[in-house]
């Protein structure tokens, strides 16, 4: 084995590990970054929410799994039920909105 090819090994094996470790540090900085973006797409769709004159949040909990924004609890007709995916639609922009919304009094859900 001559010099010239251990030495490229030694590099290769060297780059290897550097790009290795640096993927574990900017994986947990992108993991970061996700939670940092998902909290503050869960407070625009909860203050929107609240916001919205003629819709009663009382009841409806606001969570974001795996990028979608997720509408728990319950509403009082189907109206209410439509106008709660309007406007967290609206507000999360390009995100999914899953609906996991009852409804009570006098709803057919």
């Amino acid at each position: 084995m001559n010099i010239s090819y251990t030495k490229r090994i030694l590099v290769n094996c060297a780059c290897l590990g550097v790009v290795a470790f640096g993927l574990g540090g900017s994986a947990a900085w992108a993991g970061a970054q996700n939670a940092a973006a998902d909290e503050g797409l869960k407070q625009r769709v909860t203050a929107a929410l609240h916001a919205d004159p003629y819709f009663y949040d009382e009841h409806v909990s606001v969570s974001v799994e795996n990028g979608a924004v997720v509408l728990r609890g319950f509403v009082a007709s189907e109206w209410d039920l439509r106008d709660a995916i309007r406007i967290a639609s609206k507000a999360a922009a390009d995100q999914r909105v899953i609906d996991d919304l009852s409804i009570t009094q006098g709803g057919n859900r």
